[in-house]
Order: C-alpha cells, then structure tokens, then sequence
C-alpha cells in the first residue's frame, strides 16, 4: 500500500473513534478539555495497536495465504466497508456517558476489531507496520477530538454519512488491491 492508501485507510478505520467521540461530546458539559483528550488517547492507543497484533497473526499464516493475499485483501475491505455502509442504516442504541476506564477500554476495543483485520492487510501488501500503525493511530486521536468537539456544534448531522463515507472508502480500497 502507498502513503495515501494508508492515509485513507486511517480515516476509514477513524470514523468509528469518530462517531462515537461525537455522540459522547453531544453529552459532556463539564470537564470538557480533559474527557475529550482521555477520549481520543484510548481511541487512538487502540487504533494504533490493533494492526500490529493482527500484522502478527498474520506471521503464523503467511506461507499458507501469501498465494491468495491480494483477494484476501480485497474481501477483508469489502468486508468492511459493507458493513460500515450496512451499520449506518440500523437504528442506534440511546447515548450515554462514558469516560471511566472501564468504559473507555471498552469503547477502544469496539472501535477497534476492524483496526485488528486490517492488520492482516497491512501484512499481506508488504506495507510497513509501524508507519501504519503510527498513521492510524494518529488519525484516530485527531478524528476522536474532533468528533468529541463538533459534539455540540453539529447534533442535527446524522453519524450515517460519516458510517457510508468510512465503508465507500474502505471498498475503493478493496478494489484497488486487485491491480
């Protein structure tokens, strides 16, 4: 993958941080500075560190799928991206707070699992893990802290569109790892 093919996919894999960053900043009103920054590190620590581990997994297969790789990669995005596009259509569970540390690593798993897949990519196209994991961790704080923030300026934007932007995305990549 190119610099930008991982740039895009640091804003697919982001806009779950994203999204659930905004509905937490439609809800804060004290402690604004703080919740926001322990938000998007967590948000970010996990984006970064589900690629390496699923980069690693990877290592154990590699001689059985190298032959496959690019249509592995490719299901693995197209995977992902119809269901982002897919989740952006089913209704939502009610908001609510969440800044304790329990809370917090839960939401950095959840939003994670489809960092972890994307590991394997990253694995499969030869790219370097640790720009990679660099860049989506990066992405993932700065989209976090940004979501947390637009929170209160944007409550009548729906998370869907920023839900199907994520998956076209991730399925224009899909397409692009076949050439």
């Amino acid at each position: 993958m190119s610099l930008i093919d991982i740039i895009l996919l640091a804003i697919a894999l982001g806009i779950d941080c994203l999204v659930v960053s905004f509905s937490q900043g439609l809800i804060f009103n004290t402690q604004r500075v703080k919740n926001s920054l322990r938000l998007a590190l967590v948000m970010g620590i996990f984006q970064g560190a589900m690629p390496i581990i699923g980069y690693v997994g990877t290592d154990y297969l590699y001689n059985l799928v190298v032959p496959f790789s690019k249509w592995i990669v490719f299901a693995i995005f197209f995977a992902l991206g119809m269901k982002f596009i897919l989740e952006s259509f089913q209704v939502k569970k009610e908001e609510f707070q969440c800044i304790g540390l329990k809370c917090l690593l839960g939401l950095g798993v959840a939003t994670s699992i489809d960092a972890l897949v994307s590991g394997a990519s990253i694995r499969l196209t030869s790219t370097s893990l640790l720009i990679s994991g660099i860049i989506i961790g990066i992405a993932s704080f700065i989209m976090s802290l940004i979501g947390f923030w637009s929170g209160k300026l944007f409550k009548n934007i729906p998370s869907k569109y920023l839900e199907i932007s994520g998956g076209l995305i991730l399925i224009l990549l899909a397409v692009k790892s076949l050439f």
